[in-house]
């Protein structure tokens, strides 16, 4: 017999957890945040950002599930949601792996929803790709104004080592240090990989910033969101790095 309760209505502060949900079963959404950008025309209630999400608004949408993250959202309003009666998941992603069994586990086990054929994909994507034929060492800034760049323990690194491209500050304690740009250079890495988000670096980001040393542009989407980009991330991202 299967207790488990049933699932209307979804209220997602993940873009890349709304975009999972709405792959999979549209009609179950019923809010998301203003960064929840894809699929492009999605008709639900806006609810503000990440960080600073609507609570009374999610409130008055009656959710069944509110899906969240661990990193993305802050826990005093993790906590005002539940002490409003709302039952709220929270995903925790550092890499691959960890991708794949959350959207599952908010897919499958929460939702109730027969496992997506795009999550199958996604992992065959990433489970076949071959062995890369090189192996170079990146700076990888998220952020300029303070410049900040992924540091220990982060699922868009783990994405780049799976294509043969390590993190120059894997080890470090911190997941997202502040690191000055002279120290970033100092480094003197193989090649500085600047997303288009959460900051969107340009073409001339890189010779401006790190002088002599190869950039490539990637899609910031195809790095850090996990959801059914993932099927196209590593032949997207693979074109970038060159």
């Amino acid at each position: 017999m299967n207790d488990r309760p049933t699932v209307r209505r979804v209220v997602s502060l993940v873009p890349s957890l709304t975009e999972a949900v709405a792959a999979t079963a549209p009609g179950l959404l019923v809010g998301a945040t203003d960064w929840c950008t894809h699929p492009a025309g999605l008709g639900v209630q806006r609810i503000r950002g990440t960080k600073n999400p609507d609570l009374p608004a999610i409130i008055a949408l009656a959710p069944d599930l509110v899906i969240a993250n661990e990193e993305e959202n802050r826990e005093p309003d993790l906590a005002a949601l539940r002490d409003a009666g709302l039952t709220v998941l929270v995903t925790e992603v550092r890499d691959l792996d960890q991708a794949l069994a959350e959207l599952h586990r908010v897919l499958v086990d929460a939702c109730g929803l027969p496992r997506p054929a795009w999550l199958d994909a996604a992992e065959t994507a990433w489970r076949t790709l071959p062995p890369p034929v090189r192996r170079r060492r990146a700076v990888i800034p998220v952020w300029r104004r303070p410049w900040m760049v992924l540091g220990r323990d982060t699922f868009a690194a783990d994405l780049l080592a799976r294509l043969g491209v390590d993190n120059a500050y894997a080890h470090h304690p911190d997941r997202y240090p502040r690191i000055p740009v002279d120290e970033l250079n100092a480094t003197r890495p193989d090649l500085v990989v600047l997303p288009d988000e959460p900051y969107l670096f340009t073409p001339a980001d890189g010779p401006e910033a790190f002088p002599g040393i190869p950039a490539a542009l990637v899609s910031g989407r195809h790095l850090t969101w996990y959801g059914p980009s993932l099927v196209e991330a590593p032949a997207v991202l693979a074109a970038a790095l060159g």
